[in-house]
């Protein structure tokens, strides 16, 4: 609780460097409170929108392609969830000004952090092989060599993380993220079919055949790839190394909301394109072919534009998960781990990011390998590991000698525990699925 008196919010901070070299005075309360909302942006925004990675284009657009506007409901359902649960990170990366893998090592031992660490690790690397399996896809369909291509990308990667300047680096995603927009002009190309669309997503109900074992594959995929364990550890580092303090907490909650909105309505995009598929009776196989076959109907830009996005959206995925892994091992060998820091002085830190990087992007190259199937189960796995996650989340957040004020209120444990029984319940659902195949009808 000291740094609340010891160290100015980031606007103040800026401002405080700043004002005296131009000789400007704020006097505007509006622009203040804009000028500090501009200064704290950032890791709300990039966490979320980088959250709709390949994964998640693959995800929601099968959902789209085999249900049509019927889940729509079910991704609206997650908007408050993802806000809930990124909120905690946000109080949590303020109060302790440290990353979550070092929290868990801290507060719960090392066992349990190891049990994390290896969790979040594992489930990174897999994620990143599903980045770069769809960028291998979108490179395939847009004529390039993916033997090319992917080297190429993964070099990009790299290069946007070596500049030693956190803003640059942030400045450069928001970029990216804000290019995600150009889904909402897909979705209003691909004609998309208004009353369908509201009454699926404000009317809950199961798609006619109801509950299979395909569907709740999917299901659980929609969660997995909605509220995945890397962005608790990514938020609360990028925060630790923005240094954001107490005085930026409702504009950091401004961010962590807008960017979830953002989130969950291109989402809704995707399922739109998605259920375009379905109506003019194409068989969904991967994101980059229903690109292509949109192409046939709704013209070039959407064919090319769903490629690109497809691009994009795992070059967002990829820096941001591939930094949660480095911050977080960084943070468990008290290494240096900071986007501050040139690469001299922090090379282990920069290491892990390089080898996360390169070792997916290698192995998506390897002839024959099932990408689509290797990307949908990852989503899944993401899903069945996500709720030992959000319990260390929650249990740091009730630690009231290391939050004060901003520990958890009554209300907040209702919802979060309501949360995690249900991501529970899907997990145990998932698990009785792969124990007894026949539990659920064919889908």
């Amino acid at each position: 609780m000291n740094n609340k008196v010891l160290t100015l919010p980031a606007a103040e901070a800026a401002t405080a460097i700043v004002a005296p070299v131009r000789g400007r005075v704020v006097k505007s309360k509006w622009t203040r409170d804009l000028l500090t909302f501009l200064m704290v942006f950032g890791p709300g925004l990039i966490v979320m929108v980088a959250d709709n990675d390949a994964g998640a284009v693959s995800t929601y657009s099968q959902a789209g392609a085999q249900y049509g506007t019927h889940l729509l409901w079910v991704v609206l359902l997650l908007l408050p969830v993802t806000y809930f649960i990124q909120e905690m990170v946000v109080r949590l990366g303020i109060a302790t000004g440290k990353g979550h893998a070092a929290m868990i090592y801290q507060r719960f031992g090392k066992w349990w952090g190891l049990f994390s660490l290896v969790d979040l690790e594992l489930v990174n690397f897999l994620t990143l092989v599903t980045e770069f399996a769809a960028i291998n896809l979108a490179l395939t369909k847009m004529g390039f060599d993916p033997r090319l291509g992917v080297p190429l990308v993964a070099a990009g990667l790299v290069l946007i993380t070596l500049s030693g300047s956190y803003r640059r680096w942030e400045r450069i995603v928001v970029l990216l993220c804000l290019l995600d927009l150009a889904w909402f002009v897909i979705a209003f190309r691909v004609r998309p079919p208004l009353a369908q669309i509201a009454h699926g997503s404000l009317v809950p109900g199961l798609p006619p055949g109801g509950i299979s074992a395909d569907l709740m594959f999917l299901i659980i995929a929609i969660v997995g790839t909605t509220v995945a364990p890397w962005q608790l550890f990514f938020q609360q580092s990028c925060i630790a190394d923005k240094r954001l303090r107490f005085a930026d907490v409702k504009w950091a909650r401004l961010d962590t909301f807008l960017g979830a909105c953002i989130t969950i309505t291109v989402a809704v995009c995707m399922m739109i394109a998605g259920n375009a598929s379905l109506a003019h009776g194409f068989k969904f196989t991967d994101p980059a072919q229903m690109a292509a076959d949109l192409g046939g109907f709704a013209g070039g830009f959407v064919r090319n534009a769903i490629l690109l996005m497809m691009i994009n959206a795992a070059v967002l995925g990829t820096t941001a998960i591939s930094l949660s892994s480095a911050w977080a091992y960084g943070e468990v060998r008290g290494w240096p781990h900071s986007l501050q820091l040139p690469v001299r002085k922090a090379p282990g830190f920069y290491l892990v990011y390089l080898v996360c990087v390169a070792a997916a992007a290698g192995m998506v190259l390897i002839p024959g390998a099932p990408l689509q199937l290797i990307i949908l189960s990852v989503q899944v796995l993401a899903g069945v590991m996500l709720p030992s996650a959000i319990i260390f989340l929650q249990l740091l957040l009730n630690d009231k000698a290391l939050l004060g004020e901003y520990a958890n209120k009554p209300w907040n444990n209702l919802v979060n525990w309501t949360i995690i029984a249900v991501l529970f319940g899907l997990s145990l659902i998932l698990a009785a699925q792969v124990a007894a195949p026949n539990l659920f009808p064919a889908g």
